[in-house]
C-alpha cells in the first residue's frame, strides 16, 4: 500500500465558509472549498491538511505536484490504497445535496 500512488485533480475556490468537498467541476476535477486565502502558500497548506484529514493520512502523504499559484491542482497521494480513496470521495460526493 505505502508503494502505491494515487494522482487527483481538484479545483479549489479559496476563502469560502468552510472546508470542505463540494463535487464535481467541470466533469475533470474534485472542487474543493477552503476557508483560507489564496496568499502566501496560505490555500496549499489548508488543502494538504484538509486532504489528509479528508482521508485520514499523514500530511507528509499529500504532494502537490503541480499548480502551487492555480486553482487547479494535480496532487499526489500515498499510504492509502486507491480503492479507499476511491470509497471516501465516493462517500462525500454522495452526501452533497445535488443543488451543489
Amino acid at each position: 500500500m505505502d508503494k502505491e500512488r494515487i494522482l487527483l485533480r481538484l479545483y479549489i475556490q479559496p476563502r469560502a465558509s468552510k472546508n470542505e468537498i463540494a463535487g464535481i467541476h467541470g466533469g475533470t476535477a474534485l472542487k474543493i472549498r477552503l476557508t483560507s486565502p489564496p496568499v502566501d502558500g496560505a490555500a496549499n497548506s489548508a488543502c494538504i491538511e484538509f486532504l489528509a484529514n479528508v482521508l485520514g493520512i499523514r500530511k507528509s502523504h499529500v504532494e502537490i505536484l503541480s499548480g502551487q499559484k492555480s486553482r487547479i491542482k494535480q496532487i499526489k497521494l500515498t499510504g492509502i490504497s486507491l480503492q479507499g480513496a476511491e470509497d471516501l470521495i465516493k462517500f462525500i460526493l454522495q452526501q452533497i445535496p445535488s443543488t451543489a
